[in-house]
């Protein structure tokens, strides 16, 4: 009893708090989170039989309850007992038996313990249906981890499917992956869906689980996440991370990747008992799939992403309206990846880009390389304005001219009776128009002009 409770002093001490921060920095105001363990225990008839000594239920009630007084002296842990099998004998099978004992509260480790002394295996095995019920156990908390800690030496008897249950209650928040303990014989091929499987085949082993499981719970990890230049340094930052479990797929954390003071990338405390799929929303997306992280340990993890930079401006100085939009894709890919303006510097990962300048007309760029630590800078030529002046509403066309074709840039006309103006790019072009109260196409008018960068050229009709 006394090594017990004096490797869980120790525990503490180590321990700097079970916060779910990702942060290494965190402030006096952030709220703190509350670790709440729901002990589900089994005390269906079977539990009463002999096993070293003693009955199995007698040998799990005196190690929870020496793990309830090491726990007792721990901060921001809350406990809370469940059990099954307990309020109805067998014969006949009662698939309803089971309750919480005692509910979640600040300091209720001995209230579990004296509960713990009034019970006695009777029933059956209702498992699926008892984690089922934990959902309402586990009251509404914004700063909780919660964790489930099933207790039992037999398999469902009531027709229930536990990993189902057990992955539905995950993906909805309910509990993180509960861990099982087997008493007496190895059930890890019905639970491993479950959750985490521990055999315990003798009673030293089953102390020895529970530590590690408590310990797995409260115990401080750390992780590094690298994101490395060309030359495989670690200095590419300020690119905001997502955190997804693995398990169910929920986002977990949003962080922005900092250096500390050292130039170093900070350290991040994530939930240990959680595996991650992680996001790291560069230009196009990076991912580091799969990490798993270990109890006490520190994990590092890295992903190339040298950056280099696109900035598209134009020569000359036009006027401050005129800014379109630069449609960027991964070269020959023809998903978009980003938009950006007329100006603007953005970061993407080293690589060859197309882009699409929405000017009058478009402006098509294929390949265009963007070098890590390097701007890749594209001038393009100002725009003039083409003033069209009229006085009715008609319908019109304006089509560049290269030699003897004409492409289509843009109508105009049907909505105004008024003089319209719009940028256009250097070059030559063609307007057809005709006029919406004309009853004859021979009235369609044609005028071929010229613009010139920060020009105005006027056409009247």
């Amino acid at each position: 009893m006394k090594a017990i409770v004096t490797y869980f002093l120790i525990l503490f001490l180590v321990l700097t708090g079970t916060r779910t921060y990702c942060q290494s920095d965190v402030t006096d105001t952030d709220p703190v989170t509350i670790t709440r363990i729901l002990f589900v225990l089994d005390a269906s008839r079977s539990m009463s039989g002999k096993w070293q000594g003693e009955t199995k239920f007698a040998i799990a009630r005196t190690i929870m309850s020496q793990i309830l007084d090491s726990i007792s002296e721990l901060d921001n842990v809350q406990v809370a007992l469940r059990v099954y099998g307990h309020t109805k004998n067998f014969p006949p099978q009662n698939c309803d038996d089971t309750r919480l004992e005692v509910p979640f509260e600040d300091n209720n480790e001995n209230k579990i313990k004296f509960r713990l002394k009034q019970l006695s295996p009777k029933g059956t095995s209702p498992i699926a249906s008892s984690l089922l019920k934990t959902s309402n156990d586990f009251t509404t908390c914004k700063n909780c981890r919660n964790i489930v800690i099933l207790i039992t030496d037999g398999i469902e008897e009531c027709g229930g499917d536990i990993c189902e249950v057990s992955t539905a209650l995950q993906k909805k928040g309910i509990f993180l992956k509960p861990f099982i303990i087997g008493i007496g014989r190895d059930t890890h091929e019905v639970y491993d869906c479950a959750g985490q499987y521990f055999n315990a085949a003798n009673k030293e082993e089953f102390s020895k689980a529970l530590k590690v499981i408590i310990t797995k719970v409260l115990s401080k990890t750390s992780l590094q996440v690298n994101l490395l230049d060309q030359y495989n340094r670690p200095t590419v930052s300020n690119i905001n991370m997502t955190f997804i479990n693995k398990r169910t797929g929920d986002i977990e954390y949003n962080i922005v990747h900092t250096l500390n003071s050292k130039g170093y990338p900070d350290t991040l405390h994530p939930d240990q008992l959680i595996n991650y799929d992680i996001i790291v929303n560069t230009i196009p997306p990076g991912r580091i799939d799969s990490v798993v992280l270990s109890e006490g340990k520190h994990t590092t993890v890295s992903l190339q992403c040298p950056q280099g930079s696109l900035l598209v401006k134009l020569s000359g100085q036009p006027k401050s309206d005129f800014n379109p939009a630069i449609i960027v894709k991964e070269h020959n890919n023809p998903n978009l990846l980003n938009t950006q303006y007329l100006r603007e510097s953005v970061d993407y990962t080293a690589d060859k880009y197309d882009l699409t300048i929405l000017t009058l007309p478009p402006i098509y760029l294929k390949g265009i390389e963007i070098e890590p630590d390097n701007q890749t800078k594209i001038e393009i030529e100002s725009p003039g304005i083409c003033a069209v002046q009229k006085s009715i509403k008609g319908y019109g066309s304006i089509y560049s001219l290269e030699g003897n074709k004409q492409k289509w840039v843009i109508n105009f006309g049907s909505n105004s009776n008024f003089t319209e103006s719009m940028y256009l790019q250097p070059g030559k072009y063609r307007l057809v128009f005709r006029s919406k109260y004309s009853m004859q196409s021979a009235t369609t008018i044609e005028r071929e002009f010229s613009i010139k960068p920060e020009k105005t050229t006027r056409i009247k009709l």
